[in-house]
């Protein structure tokens, strides 16, 4: 049926919390589901076999150490025997509505690419897995005190095994671009592109980004961001999100988005209202500083 791979970071701290459940809920998603996690990580051989997970130790990595998403992809799938493959960042919870959402795009469509916006939840202990009800739990929590990201956080991309077979750029992992290329390339080469927010609640457990902003760390993001970008000639593809699906997954039924063309549009111009925002926060920044209001003004909000 499916086989979902990730790679994650070293199993510290709270990573080793959040990264733990991730692994742990999509073991419990189906009995045809495989889980693959790439990467030498502190403490992944160890949790891999504890899980019951192939573990992929080598990855091809740049100079620096990041790793490449495209080999992932291409050796997932050539070690994967599933129909259906599904990249899933490594902090992400799944829940069975997963599958079943699964079950009714694939019923629709031979070839297709499935996303969906996750909800920002606040998780900070090992989740009780031994609980009969442990999903519907995680749902409510979710729906109830975290809230539902933006069209343009999408964690999870479930597809068709041979929609990027040799055509995905060498991307590096876990810096911006390489996401919203995935929806661009699908909605660009006329597959199907499933919007399932509605229908399956992802869980993003929160964390903070401190690890990118540690000695050289800082450094090498940047370097490792403006390579990722150097792939966006037309500057078209970074607006690629859930608003750009050309279907979406209501009530159990698809439902063909005919605002779908909107999409990138709307993100274009929330993109340039953002970078607006901060320009003039620099420019004012000397103003506010003599008028003591530096810690009072926000960024917006959309």
């Amino acid at each position: 049926m499916l086989t979902i791979f990730s790679t994650p970071k070293p199993f510290t701290g709270h990573a080793d919390v959040t990264q733990r459940n991730a692994l742990r809920s999509w073991t419990l998603l189906h009995p045809d589901v495989e889980v693959i996690l790439f990467g030498n990580e502190e403490g992944a051989a160890e949790v891999c076999k504890e899980l019951g997970i192939r573990h992929e130790p080598e990855v091809l990595r740049n100079e620096r150490g990041t790793k490449y998403l495209n080999y992932m992809f291409e050796r997932a799938r050539e070690i994967s025997s599933k129909k259906f493959l599904c990249y899933v960042n490594c902090d992400i919870m799944l829940t069975p509505d997963f599958c079943e959402a699964l079950a009714t795009v694939s019923r629709a469509h031979e070839k297709f690419l499935m996303i969906g916006r996750r909800w920002d939840t606040d998780i900070t202990a090992p989740w009780n897995f031994d609980a009969t009800d442990w999903d519907q739990r995680l749902r409510e929590l979710a729906q109830r005190e975290g809230k539902q990201a933006g069209p343009g956080w999408i964690d999870y991309f479930c597809f068709s095994r041979d929609v990027y077979h040799g055509k995905m750029p060498a991307f590096l992992i876990g810096r911006h671009g390489w996401d919203p290329w995935l929806t661009w390339f699908a909605h660009s080469s006329g597959v199907p592109v499933i919007d399932a927010s509605r229908g399956v609640v992802a869980v993003h457990q929160n964390h903070d980004y401190a690890y990118l902003q540690k000695g050289t760390a800082k450094t090498f993001s940047k370097a490792d961001v403006d390579y990722n970008l150097q792939f966006d000639d037309s500057q078209t593809w970074k607006f690629y999100g859930a608003g750009s699906a050309t279907e979406t997954l209501r009530g159990g039924r698809l439902e063909t988005n005919r605002m779908a063309w909107f999409g990138p549009m709307r993100a274009r111009s929330v993109y340039s209202a953002h970078m607006a925002w901060f320009f003039g926060l620099k420019i004012t920044r000397p103003i506010r500083h003599l008028l003591g209001l530096r810690k009072r003004v926000g960024q917006p909000s959309y």
